[in-house]
């Protein structure tokens, strides 16, 4: 687990307008998509708590298969379809262990998150903790970079309900009832009314898990119901209260050729060679899409099959949420609750499911400020000890170990970030700092102020 010393030097900050040195504790990542294809998707699960049916008679299965598979393409029906699984895609056992393994992998000893330098030269060569950026990287501009309009910016882009799959009609055509059974297309309709209503489940996945019944506990805490965790009428008629009647939860979307033509690359572990890179793209077009559509890049793969993602061709997505545009000016990290709060005075506006410290490095307790806030940060990474000390400077990206934004807060050493595995947020560990989806760290970017109160407990 690395150790955060405090950054020494001065680095003037250009992408804000204000000049401040960010920096982060955190665990760098690796996320290696093979393992996260349709063949190895966990079916949809079951949780008792969530008391929901389906309005239209079930599809007769003879085989043990999740509803999901099913219904997703009625020309597979005659396939073989995926046993029944626990409720979330991936577990947090399953999680865990990998987060393991990746913290022994791990070489950095020491990171701090930052924002590209306007004068290399400025930059004093006797402080132990100083970089040198080699020639490629001190030409890299990534004010231009199309990894924020990718994940944020729905304009200009065509959503239609044309061609859906059975599934996608069922899922949204879902209504609830008192009398409902367990099923995945309203699961899915939940999860995408949560995250319309700004109570965050994270990565879509059509499974009832942690995040998910924590989405509903807090956005019944938002509109001042009991907070059971558990559907009934008074919670649905929230959820819908402010949605158009006929607005879509699955959608279809072509791909364009600036999609296609996007930077990928593979993320490579260890930190010497993440410097070498020209940033930390996305890996693929799919990691790309599941960011963009607040999906589970397992789930995007389920509803996608055969699809080659090419220019041209049709793919179905989740319809995601209108902008916040509320002021936050108080955030809460709830550690237990693996909850950021975040707040209008008083008035709760927002919940994000989120990573606050761990066990081994828990986070400082006590009332802070954000005092910058930087897109697209750098990650200044320490290597070794001693004499074997080494200093690595990541480029930008979503993979960046602090993802795509970075808010430093007046404790040294502690922001809230992004993070490059979206799926392991409330699961995972972090250095100390609070830890969120790419998509939602920008939600939060967009409406916190600085000076923003943030209550770490």
């Amino acid at each position: 687990m690395m150790k955060i010393k405090p950054l020494i030097t001065t680095i003037s900050i250009v992408v804000v307008s204000a000049s401040a040195t960010a920096f982060a504790a955190t665990a760098d990542s690796t996320r290696t998509l093979p393992v996260r294809t349709a063949d190895s998707m966990p079916s949809i699960a079951k949780k008792v708590s969530l008391n929901v049916q389906e309005s239209r008679a079930p599809v007769t299965a003879a085989k043990p298969a999740d509803r999901m598979t099913q219904l997703i393409d009625s020309k597979q029906k005659t396939k073989p379809s995926a046993p029944a699984a626990t409720a979330d895609n991936m577990s947090a056992e399953e999680l865990t262990r990998k987060d393991e393994q990746s913290d022994r992998t791990d070489d950095m000893s020491e990171g701090q998150a930052v924002a590209a330098p306007s004068d290399v030269s400025s930059i004093d060569s006797s402080d132990p903790l100083a970089f040198e950026l080699p020639d490629s990287e001190k030409r890299q501009d990534f004010s231009d970079d199309p990894t924020i309009k990718n994940i944020e910016d729905k304009d200009g882009k065509r959503y239609t309900t044309l061609n859906l799959s059975n599934y996608a009609t069922q899922v949204n055509d879902a209504v609830w009832s008192p009398s409902m059974k367990v099923n995945s297309a309203m699961t899915i309709k939940m999860q995408a009314l949560l995250d319309w209503n700004h109570a965050s489940p994270g990565p879509i996945d059509g499974g009832w898990g942690m995040n998910s019944k924590k989405a509903l506990i807090n956005f019944q805490t938002m509109k001042g119901l009991p907070a059971t965790g558990k559907m009934d009428q008074k919670t649905w008629n929230a959820l819908v209260k402010n949605i158009a009647a006929n607005k879509p939860v699955l959608v279809t979307y072509t791909l364009t050729e600036d999609d296609i033509k996007t930077n990928f690359a593979a993320t490579p572990s260890g930190s010497e060679a993440k410097s070498k890179m020209k940033g930390l793209y996305y890996q693929d077009i799919k990691e790309m899409l599941g960011e963009r559509f607040h999906m589970d890049v397992r789930y995007l793969d389920k509803l996608n099959k055969n699809k080659t993602y090419t220019a041209g061709e049709t793919i179905t997505v989740l319809n995601t949420r209108e902008k916040l545009n509320q002021r936050i000016n108080r955030v809460v990290a709830n550690k237990a609750d693996k909850t950021l709060y975040a707040y209008n005075d008083d008035k709760l506006v927002a919940t994000y499911p989120t990573t606050v410290g761990s066990d081994a490095t828990p986070s400082p307790k006590g009332t802070f400020k954000i005092i910058n806030k930087v897109k697209m940060p750098w990650y200044k990474a320490t290597v070794g000890e001693g004499a074997q000390k080494k200093i690595h400077m990541l480029p930008p990206g979503p993979n960046n170990p602090v993802g795509v934004v970075w808010m430093g807060m007046s404790k040294p050493s502690y922001g809230l970030h992004g993070s490059p595995v979206p799926e392991g947020i409330s699961r995972q560990g972090s250095a100390g700092c609070v830890r969120l989806t790419n998509w939602d760290v920008l939600e939060v970017y967009a409406n916190i102020e600085n000076g923003a109160t943030v209550v770490l407990n």
